[in-house]
């Protein structure tokens, strides 16, 4: 294979790629880290010898996740306070790259409940669909392995599945009135707006301040959100652009203290069900100021 034709081998493959180290990782930095390694490991491996290139990069890139995973998990284990994806944002002009449901906040935080090898084994069957045999030459393991590691994870991931398409119009009209409402100081509208079982979940990951467990309910949520409001530190003064997060609509925010991303998730019934805030900086550096 010319050098050519091997870059254009890898170039096909990339977004897939990407997709499959979102997924495992939940950070967009560390996904294009994987992307590069996996092209170096390209550009040295004997191609002669490559029967399949697509299945051999996305067995050397989930390889690589999972060595990143065990290498992390101790700064995983010792994260301040909640932990979120960091936000995979999407221009609301533009056709969505992702399917919403497979990089919904929710989606993720239930993938990361699972172990390494249960996240991929449930990664490239379910969601990549990748036959058992290749996924159990990727993971070393046997099929009848990989077929109990899948089933395990289906039994976390099931109920973060959204059980209903909520219309643009819908996840548009909730978004906006949340943010106005927030700038109004209304925290009557901000409370017609949440769930009765509404969730706020907010990273700071200790550089920046954020609830140091999620909100339960919606008398949690406004709970926190009257302390945020008499403390003045409610991102009210704030330039704000909407934008896709996580494929939902959602909000980022530049205040005098930083950006923030707001995701919110309609619950199917004209209120929000969660509302998920990045403040980690550290998750924000990709993102581009209103």
């Amino acid at each position: 294979m010319s050098q050519a034709a091997a870059l254009d081998a890898f170039e096909a493959e990339r977004p897939r790629l990407k997709r499959l180290a979102y997924r495992m990782l939940g950070s967009t930095t560390e996904a294009e880290d994987i992307v590069q390694d996996a092209w170096l490991r390209w550009q040295c491996a004997d191609r002669s010898d490559i029967a399949d290139p697509s299945a051999w990069l996305v067995r050397v890139a989930t390889r690589l996740c999972l060595d990143r995973l065990r290498a992390d998990k101790a700064a995983r284990d010792a994260y301040r306070g909640p932990w979120l994806p960091e936000p995979l944002i999407e221009a609301l002009t533009e056709d969505p790259v992702e399917r919403a449901e497979e990089v919904s906040v929710a989606f993720l935080l239930a993938l990361e409940r699972l172990s390494p090898l249960e996240r991929a084994v449930f990664l490239l069957h379910d969601v990549f669909e990748t036959d058992y045999a290749a996924v159990a030459e990727t993971l070393g393991r046997s099929q009848a392995a990989c077929r109990q590691l899948a089933a395990r994870a289906r039994e976390h991931v099931r109920d973060a599945r959204p059980r209903f398409a909520v219309p643009q119009e819908e996840a548009s009209r909730l978004a906006i009135a949340f943010m106005r409402a927030a700038q109004a100081g209304d925290l009557e509208a901000l409370k017609a707006l949440l769930a009765e079982d509404a969730v706020l979940i907010s990273d700071g990951g200790g550089k920046r301040k954020a609830a140091l467990r999620p909100m339960i309910g919606r008398e949690d949520v406004m709970a926190l959100i009257r302390g945020l409001f008499w403390r003045k530190h409610w991102p009210i003064e704030a330039d704000v652009r909407l934008a896709r997060i996580n494929g939902y609509l959602g909000a980022i925010l530049a205040t005098a203290d930083g950006l923030y991303t707001l995701a919110f998730q309609p619950d199917g019934k004209g209120r929000l069900a969660a509302v998920y805030l990045v403040a980690n900086p550290d998750k924000l550096r990709g993102v581009p100021s209103p």
